[in-house]
């Protein structure tokens, strides 16, 4: 278990950015998830958003950690950490692509089942290599999915609701989120916001 550093102000010191408030990551104004202007229009533009919004929350969860803090099992015996958390949603992102269309699915990226968690090494390497395909993943279920813009269409062999496909992935992000936030605490004391 990390060491108690006493109250908040003073553990949040050694890492925040914040000044407002300092257990948060960033000022509310400064913080990249956040804008001044008027909020997305539409069904199709919030659930973008919200998932745009968690995969920012993911990356800046890793922020200013080497690969070892990145790759460490910080909750045992769970086999997390948040370098297995960036392969998993990439393979996530890949196997999403999958359920919009009726052709032969894309190959795992990491291979069997759990070896996107138990795979995750710190090793620099390993840690850009994560981080692209994570990258890369994204980018292609973006392009996939603006090929779909009608919520209510029925899609790949089971025939499901593209808003289906989209709000798990927005839950998978959320979920695995709440994740990263116990992982990176337990890695250096940082908390989420």
């Amino acid at each position: 278990m990390p060491p108690h550093h006493g109250p908040m102000s003073e553990a949040s010191a050694r890492w925040t950015r914040a000044t407002v408030f300092p257990d948060m990551w960033v000022d509310p104004d400064d913080d990249p998830r956040e804008n001044d202007g008027p909020g997305p229009e539409g069904e199709l533009a919030t659930l973008q958003d919200f998932l745009a919004g968690y995969r920012l929350t993911l990356r800046m969860k890793c922020e200013g950690l080497d690969a070892e803090q990145l790759a460490r099992r910080s909750v045992p015996p769970s086999t997390m950490s948040l370098l297995g958390l960036v392969r998993h949603l990439a393979e996530v992102e890949r196997d999403w692509r999958g359920w919009l269309d009726e052709g032969e699915r894309e190959p795992k990226l990491y291979g069997e089942r759990d070896a996107d968690f138990l795979g995750a090494v710190g090793d620099p390497a390993e840690v850009e290599a994560a981080f692209a395909a994570l990258e890369r993943e994204q980018a292609a279920t973006d392009a996939a999915l603006a090929a779909h813009p009608d919520l209510g269409a029925r899609v790949g062999g089971d025939g499901i609701a593209v808003r289906e496909l989209l709000v798990h992935r927005v839950d998978e992000y959320a979920r695995h989120c709440g994740h990263a936030d116990l992982l990176r605490e337990r890695v250096d004391g940082r908390v989420g916001q």
